[in-house]
């Protein structure tokens, strides 16, 4: 999968586009996807996806914007396993937010050469969100491209939305926020050196790299560990910012793996969420604290022996 930047002054080819934020990549995501994708391979272009960084609610509100579900890193990747053959990251910034509907059209007929336009029923574009899908009609048939909206994704009776799997995730509710996504909730990242505290308290950690202020989770988990080997390997995780030991705020992920025990330092990783254990809690002792990771440690191994 090809990833730019921007959006060229003129296509040098025609795509078959879709846009938006695309994060968590649900399966609402994935079905728009499929449709792009199978699109494209009958008019024999490339699937394009053109999405911002940093997402338009960050830029306008970031202290109330809603903690995201993936990475720019992680959404790539997500992309790229859908069969999209192009990416174009955008900056939202003050100049991008300024473009009036017709400019933004005008901006993408002329970067991207859209041939064919996939968008989400809720999609608005343009300044003050002006620009809808009866605006992309007309344009399409000014420019010549063909329109196409997809209604959103109902899942066993629910909508699947970004914010339905944010809320099943700060519920704890990790079973329902894969169903909403199609496969577990995950984070990736690099492993870096920590304070090496679990090893000194007999459960040794990867303490995985987060490049983000906020999670949409926090506690212990059931996870399996992808990026060792060819298997996904079993253990718990926490995420949150450790109270027993840290006076601060600063999020850490740190992962314990079953019965493993080579170097990991600056693999990359990915920790599956299976299920949620507990939330965070503030121990009285480094002793109370190691008696609970071993209740965690029986209780994740339980939870594997009964899958």
């Amino acid at each position: 999968m090809q990833v730019f930047r921007g959006i060229p002054a003129r296509a040098s080819h025609s795509t078959v586009l879709t846009i938006g934020n695309f994060d968590g990549v649900h399966r609402g995501h994935r079905a728009l996807l499929a449709r792009l994708t199978g699109l494209a391979k009958q008019a024999g272009l490339p699937a394009a996806v053109m999405t911002f960084e940093p997402n338009p609610r960050e830029f306008f509100a970031p202290q109330l914007a809603p903690a995201r579900l993936t990475s720019l890193r992680e959404k790539l990747q997500l992309l790229a396993e859908c069969g999209v053959d192009q990416v174009y990251v955008c900056a939202f910034n003050a100049r991008f937010a300024a473009l009036t509907a017709d400019e933004f059209v005008e901006r993408i007929v002329r970067g991207l050469g859209v041939r064919h336009l996939m968008i989400g029923d809720d999609f608005r574009f343009g300044k003050g969100r002006a620009g809808d899908f009866a605006l992309l009609a007309r344009a399409g048939k000014e420019y010549g491209f063909g329109v196409e909206a997809m209604d959103t994704l109902v899942h066993e009776g629910e909508r699947v939305s970004s914010s339905a799997v944010r809320e099943a995730l700060d519920a704890g509710d990790l079973e329902h926020a894969a169903r909403l996504l199609g496969r577990p909730y995950c984070i990736a990242g690099r492993v870096v050196h920590g304070e090496k505290l679990g090893r000194k308290l007999g459960y040794a950690t990867a303490n995985i790299q987060l490049k983000r202020l906020k999670a949409p989770l926090s506690g212990v988990f059931v996870v399996t560990v992808d990026g060792i080997g060819g298997r996904p390997l079993e253990g718990v995780a926490s995420l949150g910012v450790r109270p027993t030991v840290s006076a601060g705020d600063k999020l850490t992920l740190e992962a314990s793996i079953f019965d493993y025990e080579g170097d990991l330092y600056y693999a990359h990783l990915r920790v599956n969420f299976l299920h949620k254990l507990r939330d965070e809690v503030k121990f009285d002792s480094l002793d109370a604290l190691v008696a609970q990771i071993g209740r965690d440690v029986d209780a994740a191994r339980g939870y594997f022996a009964a899958a």
